[in-house]
């Protein structure tokens, strides 16, 4: 198994998030454009981003939502995240074990996304609407290879 982008690695990248906004859950729209914000956070005048600004970046946005409900279920299967039905449709919460578990994970990529999940859930996403943000990154033109940024 790969592990760069599997549903372990955006799992723990989704937990970060629902930890950060528990006890308010996330749906499945805003964990995937949260999750590209904490990756590509420089873009939106965040910190530096954790990923490189490649070409092609926006892709992941619309491959993302498949790897991402691979990965919530393995975070409710774990008892660290629960699902459930809003009026609004279905949504995701951290349980009071998903944030303890964030706690105890040590490595510094952790304390980076942990940073980042911080700023995306509390400074980016308040009055964003999710809809208009996907989309805006989804119709940004690619670059071309070895296009400077000005």
């Amino acid at each position: 198994m790969n592990p760069l982008n599997s549903p372990l690695e955006v799992g723990v990248r989704a937990l970060v998030l629902l930890a950060e906004s528990h006890p308010e859950p996330l749906d499945l729209a805003e964990l995937a454009l949260l999750d590209y914000a904490l990756l590509h956070s420089g873009e939106f005048d965040g910190p530096p981003s954790l990923h490189p600004d490649l070409p092609a970046r926006t892709g992941e946005l619309g491959m993302k939502r498949v790897v991402l409900e691979q990965a919530l279920l393995v975070l409710i299967r774990a008892g660290l995240a629960d699902l459930e039905p809003d009026h609004d449709g279905l949504m995701y919460r951290a349980t009071e074990r998903g944030p303890a578990f964030v706690d105890i994970l040590e490595a510094p990529y952790v304390g980076s996304l942990r940073e980042r999940a911080e700023w995306a859930v509390h400074h980016y996403a308040p009055g964003a609407d999710v809809r208009a943000a996907t989309r805006a990154i989804l119709n940004r033109p690619t670059e071309a290879p070895g296009a400077q940024h000005g």
